[in-house]
């Protein structure tokens, strides 16, 4: 469906055009049936009665939470739950069946009334639980509201509902995870567990099962990506006890440093965007153009070996991975734990066997490309496992590590010349000046000396940038 912001800026160009005489009545006349310039006034002024409606409409919303804020404590329980559920039941009704009108005007305003109508359902749910004297913790009700408007994306298929439930879902397990800690986390048996607390250690899990899927189904990168973020974000805070205690620690810290980068750059989803998932939404009423979800996969994977980069090219970082503390003393929860981490383990493993068997049918930069990240990975998980497990190689880790930053930002750099790439260019170059910066502060040099040196690294940074720009320019003339 054209949008009606393009069709009043074709019209404005179609006029020029006209004038001009680049085209002629009659081409401006199928312009104008073609796109409905006629009817582009009318659309304007529906549009602004739907924002007055919807305006006076939260107004007099406003108006009657807050008459029934000052007699709540008056109406009975009965009454409070049948306004609960008819508030949501009825923004809910209302935002679906504007959504669904052909008019873009209306389908907006439908739109926010069922974003609406997901905040409407958290409310209740606190509501509900103070009516009827439910006492959990907060994160519970984060967890029990993610959940739900999980259902309502996947029923409608919207984007906006599916961001949503992940910040909730994710709010909700980092709200389990913090009370964890303050509780112990590892004295706790599993006869204690609750349905809150098995989402919160099973986590990475269920965020691929439930976000990965819904990103395909709403056709979304957004919700791949924070469906990514939330896997490994959530994979590394159940695994840290491990990472810096004493129980299977060699093994277990290789997963945390090398399973995500791994995991991210293997993903391949060919099969679902040439395969049935298409010819299954052929006959769909959502003509949107759809592809694969691999190169945000790879660039989140080229993300976190950035950070790791960063970090594992101290001194500092190899000294306390090489010290634990007693964090960990419960190994039968603890191996619980584990579950997420060798499943996922084992995707990643089936995924690079996948990918390394299908390479002869792919262009031989993507191959070299693929073995140096591959073996960067390799060492990622060697050189953690033998400082943790076997002895202490905190100079030759930091020697390593960066000598791999200094050729991951070099490769970046040589990408970004190479195909023009601006974002690829200038994550090497700010790799490159992360690192000098942080061996450079840390020297024991004067303070007017520093300034010199960090005036000279913004001229040059400039000119860099300038020369970059030009180049891309004149190489490229498409990306400029």
């Amino acid at each position: 469906m054209t949008s009606d912001k393009f069709r009043h800026q074709l019209r404005h160009e179609a006029q020029i055009w006209q004038a001009e005489g680049l085209i002629d009545d009659l081409q401006y006349e199928q312009l104008s049936q073609r796109y409905q310039f006629n009817t582009l006034d009318s659309t304007a002024r529906s549009s602004f009665i739907a924002i007055l409606v919807g305006l006076g409409s939260i107004l007099i919303g406003l108006g009657i939470i807050t008459f029934v804020a000052a007699n709540w404590q008056e109406l009975p329980r009965v009454g409070k739950v049948t306004l609960l559920l008819s508030l949501f039941i009825g923004v809910n009704i209302a935002g679906f069946l504007l959504w669904k009108h052909p008019k873009e005007s209306r389908q907006r305003l439908g739109h926010g009334l069922l974003l609406l109508g997901a905040l409407i359902l958290g409310a209740n749910m606190g509501l509900m639980g103070q009516i009827f004297h439910i006492n959990a913790p907060f994160y519970e009700l984060l967890l029990a509201w993610g959940i739900g408007v999980l259902a309502m994306a996947y029923s409608l298929r919207l984007t906006s509902l599916g961001v949503l439930s992940i910040i909730l879902l994710w709010l909700g397990y980092w709200g389990y995870w913090g009370s964890a800690i303050a509780l112990s986390w590892s004295t706790t048996s599993i006869t204690e567990l609750s349905w809150s607390s098995l989402i919160g250690q099973h986590m990475p899990l269920l965020s691929a099962v439930l976000f990965i899927p819904l990103a395909y189904w709403c056709r979304s990168g957004w919700i791949f990506a924070l469906g990514a973020i939330a896997i490994i974000t959530s994979l590394e805070a159940n695994i840290q006890p491990f990472v810096w205690g004493t129980f299977q620690r060699g093994w277990v810290t290789s997963i945390a440093f090398a399973l995500p980068p791994a995991l991210l750059w293997s993903y391949d989803d060919s099969f679902l965007v040439y395969g049935n998932f298409l010819r299954l939404h052929r006959h769909s009423d959502r003509h949107i153009k759809f592809g694969s979800f691999q190169p945000i996969a790879r660039n989140l994977a080229l993300f976190t070996l950035s950070v790791l980069f960063i970090f594992a090219a101290t001194t500092t970082f190899w000294d306390s991975l090489a010290q634990y503390t007693e964090y960990v003393t419960s190994r039968q929860v603890n191996r619980l734990l584990l579950i997420d981490a060798i499943v996922l383990t084992g995707i990643a493993i089936w995924q690079w066997v996948s990918l390394i068997t299908s390479q002869r049918s792919r262009r031989r930069q993507q191959n070299f490309t693929t073995i140096i990240i591959g073996i960067f990975i390799c060492i990622i998980a060697i050189a953690t496992f033998w400082h943790t497990e076997v002895t202490n190689i905190s100079p030759f880790a930091t020697f390593l590590f960066n000598v791999m930053l200094f050729l991951f930002a070099a490769g970046l750099i040589r990408t970004g010349l190479a195909k023009g790439g601006r974002r690829a260019f200038w994550g090497g170059m700010l790799l490159l000046s992360l690192r000098i910066f942080y061996v450079f502060l840390l020297s024991a040099t004067g303070l007017l000396f520093k300034s010199l040196v960090f005036i000279l690294c913004g001229i040059g940074v400039m000119a860099v940038g300038l020369w970059f720009e030009r180049h891309i320019r004149i190489n490229y003339p498409a990306k400029s």
